[in-house]
This record gives structure tokens, sequence and C-alpha cells, in this order.
């Protein structure tokens, strides 16, 4: 494997915006982004966990509240496309898809530093 194949964002741009392949933990202990993981059949996504607990779409909520707050967009411009009740979700951002996109990346790539120094 590549190591450019290891780091595949797992976002998508279109003229409306972003969409990003998450992997959600609720009850993670606090809300924040922990980098992008390679999931086994090959997909990237973008690990995210919240407090929150996965009942009655609380954890759907604090997760889109936790994007629109880091990629500074109002919570109105993020849905959740698909995943309700699974971890692995489709999260839509409307906004500027580059500008989004560089927000992404810099996330995703201070978390993954981070747990490289940490380890």
């Amino acid at each position: 494997m590549v190591a450019n194949d290891a780091f595949r964002e797992p976002w998508r741009y279109s003229a409306a915006g972003i969409s990003i392949a998450l992997r959600v933990t609720p009850r993670g202990g606090r809300d924040d982004i922990d980098g992008i993981e390679q999931l086994a059949d090959g997909r990237s996504v973008l690990k995210v966990r919240v407090r929150a607990i996965a009942d009655g779409g609380e954890a759907n909520k604090a997760v889109l509240v936790l994007l629109a707050k880091l990629l500074g967009v109002p919570k109105a411009n993020v849905r959740l496309l698909s995943g309700a009740t699974s971890r692995l979700k489709q999260i839509a951002v409307d906004g500027d898809p580059g500008r989004l996109g560089e927000a992404l990346r810099r996330l995703a790539q201070a978390k993954s530093a981070d747990a490289k120094s940490t380890d």
C-alpha cells in the first residue's frame, strides 16, 4: 500500500459543499474529531466521538452540532444523509467546498499528529 492511499480523504466535494464519511463513537467522553481511519474494506472515515448517548437521535444531533462548530458553518448547513442508526454515517455540509475541505484536512491532520505523538 502506498502512503497516500492510507490517508485517503473521507470526504467528497460537490457544487453545494461536501459530504463526509464518519465513524461515530457515542458516549465517547468528549466531543471531538479523532482523525482519519481506514476501515477493513479500504474506505476511509473521519473518526468522531461525542458525549451524547445513541438514544433518540441524541448522538446524531451532537455530531451535527460539533461539525457545524468546528467547520464554522450554521447548524442548518449540516445534515445527516445516511446512517441514522449506525456508527457509520454520511453527513452533508453546505458551503464553500474548498474552504470546508481545507478545514477538515487541518482538523484531521492535527488529530492524527496528536495520536502519533502519544504513541
